[in-house]
């Protein structure tokens, strides 16, 4: 092609242009023009030179430009001007995105040094609208949230604070720290139970690994996360679900190895895990910990209720009661003074109860009404209730005959469990015949030797 022919420059292509020594000799002459106050003559020759930065590629003179923009009208307290030059840099055509992430993080600076609580609302708000929907500033666009939902909880508006925050969603964000994306998501939770939405709360619950608490310098993060846990399982009375959250607690490394803190986690996590209902779980946590944890000696209270629970024997809910109603009524746990506390320590009352039901399941095969009123320290009806829901829970076999008043604990075995009960018996007393022959034989040869001699 011919380089007379008009089109062979359009085909060239274009070089970039390194500005860096024009930037240089002119921030003088515009801070020159900013401290005169002449704002708008200092922008007016920032906006040329960037024009051609942004033209040539120049990301490193073109950010700067933009910082500097930013800087004239924030040091300027411009700042009507400077949500209104923010916005008009981002939407220049082939604006380089690096530089629009340097300019964005340079206006946020100035959010805390603006003069009211408007204008910061003004200024955040024209930022996130900036930032909104480019994934090149997603980081800033959730701090700026972060800012305005500070904000909002300040005012005392939980629900507009919390509807604000989960508009982000952190975790698809691939820029952002991890740690800094857990937090996000913690301050999510927070919110969410500040609001009572605890369908919400479970589902970004589920967002956080609790792998990535094993990784050192997130023990704050990890103790932030199972206590916000601790406060939904208990709201859902999921009492195992409670212990396990305090055993992850207790054994954090900054608990167990302090000895004002540990002792109040190992006995919530022994309380809680006493007031699960029974089950294979329960109840192999329970014997853990008893024989595990040497720190449960030092609790003396606790251990004796671990004890009272593992041992096959009859705990009788009056001397429970005496024992360590006086200490155990002055925890959160079990405190007199809340309606929680109370409603726990009625729900400690009934796992005595189920636990008497199976040690009497255990030993009788069959016993009367009244002896087992007797026994738990209950009305007839409530022996019944009681009874009723622990066969349906499977905890043990029971069927209640009322006109005799008996409750019958043995299941009847079928026929092929009689025949197999059978066939061992008929076994069994085959093995003692021929046991009893070969001692006979034994002695009579013994005899024998003895005569010949």
């Amino acid at each position: 092609m011919d380089k007379n022919d008009p089109d062979y420059h359009m085909n060239e292509p274009k070089m970039e242009k390194d500005y860096s020594e024009s930037v240089t000799a002119l921030l003088p002459e515009v801070e020159q023009l900013a401290s005169g106050g002449q704002i708008p003559q200092a922008l007016e020759k920032l906006h040329a030179l960037e024009k051609k930065t942004r033209s040539a590629g120049d990301l490193a003179s073109t950010s700067q430009l933009l910082v500097r923009i930013v800087s004239v009208c924030g040091d300027s307290g411009s700042w009507t001007l400077l949500e209104q030059e923010v916005a008009a840099m981002a939407k220049k055509h082939g604006q380089l995105k690096q530089a629009i992430a340097k300019m964005v993080q340079s206006a946020m600076e100035y959010v805390d040094k603006t003069p009211d609580e408007q204008t910061r609302v003004e200024l955040i708000e024209a930022l996130r609208t900036v930032t909104e929907g480019k994934i090149h500033v997603e980081v800033e666009r959730a701090r700026l949230t972060r800012m305005r939902v500070a904000i909002y909880e300040l005012k005392g508006q939980i629900k507009e604070a919390c509807d604000t925050l989960q508009e982000v969603q952190v975790e698809t964000y691939g820029s952002m720290d991890k740690r800094e994306k857990t937090d996000f998501i913690l301050e999510q939770m927070r919110l969410c139970l500040a609001k009572r939405d605890y369908i919400r709360l479970a589902i970004i619950s589920h967002k956080i690994n609790p792998k990535f608490f094993q990784t050192d310098g997130t023990e704050d993060l990890k103790l932030r996360f199972y206590e916000l846990m601790i406060q939904y399982d208990l709201h859902e009375e999921n009492y195992l679900e409670v212990c396990r959250h305090y055993k992850q607690v207790y054994e954090t490394k900054g608990i167990k190895d302090d000895t004002d803190k540990w002792p109040a986690v190992l006995q919530n996590m022994v309380l809680y895990l006493v007031l699960s209902p029974y089950g294979n779980e329960q109840s192999d946590m329970l014997h853990r910990v008893q024989k595990e944890d040497h720190n449960l000696e030092k609790l003396e209270l606790c251990a004796q209720l671990v004890k009272g629970f593992t041992t096959m024997e009859l705990t009788r809910w009056p001397a429970v009661e005496s024992i360590y109603g006086g200490e155990f009524r002055k925890t959160d746990v079990f405190s007199a003074q809340t309606e929680d506390g109370n409603k726990r320590w009625l729900a400690l009352r009934d796992r005595v109860i189920e636990h008497n039901i199976r040690v009497i399941a255990k030993y009788y095969t069959r016993a009367s009404t009244q002896r087992l009123t007797e026994l738990l320290d209950l009305p007839s009806d409530d022996v019944e209730r009681f009874l009723s829901k622990a066969v349906v829970d499977g905890t043990i076999y029971a069927r209640i005959d009322r006109p005799a008043g008996v409750i019958n604990f043995a299941k009847p075995s079928d026929s092929e469990e009689q025949l197999n009960g059978w066939a061992s018996d008929v076994s069994k007393l085959l093995g003692l015949v021929e046991k009893t022959t070969h001692l006979i034989a034994k002695e009579e040869i013994v005899n024998k030797i003895a005569r010949a001699i």
